[in-house]
């Protein structure tokens, strides 16, 4: 069993936070990671800036911006994860997108990800019909594919996500980009059905979540809940990182009475 395979057992749901590596500043990540760990997250998702990140909404999008004209580039993001890894002992995944980690070497990064603790990796624009290569390479160091689904995904496509997923698969809540919304769209629960009833790996839903009542429905049928544009919006807002705690404790709350 893999250490992000580790943290899902029965009748707890899981939370996931998402950061971008930089944004605002690489020490805010560090300490915004450490944070999330302490207030009831169970994986820190660690996305590494991209030039052209065409999943994500225009919070995301605005963040790694920023963070590529900080100079924040694939060889920092292992160095931030690293140092992340010495403060916490939650498994660590890394958001990217292929290029950049195509041009650093597939099988440099696999190993260097792994020396740096990180469990898994998440490529958004990568179909698993074109994975075999970094496959090979994350699994002779130990890391886990953790490929994405849509609503829209054909059943040929779900079959083929379920048996290349290792560790979870991330349920995609809407046809879209990614970016906090008022409400979650009303054939979610037919989506998570129809994946679940292909599989036994675990699920969870990101894309959209902004508030503890949206997670509470996600939780009641995923085994896990995905947050980010929030959380980098009260990074944003509140210096002091106060608020983005409140935010995740009153989640863990919500989370924590879903079984």
């Amino acid at each position: 069993m893999s250490r992000i395979q580790s943290i899902f057992r029965p009748g707890y749901r899981v939370l996931i936070a998402y950061l971008t590596v930089g944004y605002p500043t690489l020490e805010k990540t560090i300490k915004s990671a450490v944070l999330l760990a302490k207030s009831g997250c169970d994986l820190i998702e660690l996305g590494i800036p991209f030039s052209d990140p065409l999943a994500d909404g225009a919070t995301i999008q605005q963040a790694s911006y920023q963070a590529l004209k900080q100079g924040v580039t694939s060889q920092v993001c292992l160095e931030v994860a690293q140092e992340i890894k010495e403060r916490i002992a939650k498994p660590l995944v890394f958001m990217g997108y292929y290029n950049p980690i195509l041009n650093f070497g597939l099988e440099a990064f696999c190993r260097s990800a792994n020396r740096a603790g990180v469990d898994g990796l998440i490529i958004p624009d990568l179909p698993p019909e074109e994975g075999g290569e970094l496959e090979s390479s994350m699994k002779k160091h130990g890391l886990d594919p953790i490929y994405l689904l849509s609503p829209n995904s054909s059943e040929e496509r779900i079959l083929l996500v379920t048996q290349r997923s290792r560790g979870f698969i991330y349920l995609v809540s809407l046809t879209g980009v990614t970016g906090a919304r008022q409400n979650l769209p009303p054939g979610l629960e037919s989506f998570v059905q129809r994946v679940r009833g292909k599989t036994e790996l675990p699920l969870c839903v990101g894309f959209g979540i902004a508030s503890p009542e949206q997670a509470g429905r996600v939780a009641g049928i995923a085994d896990g809940v995905i947050i980010g544009s929030r959380l980098i919006q009260l990074i944003e807002e509140d210096n002091s990182l106060s608020s983005l705690e409140a935010f995740t404790r009153s989640l863990r709350e919500t989370l924590d009475q879903c079984h």
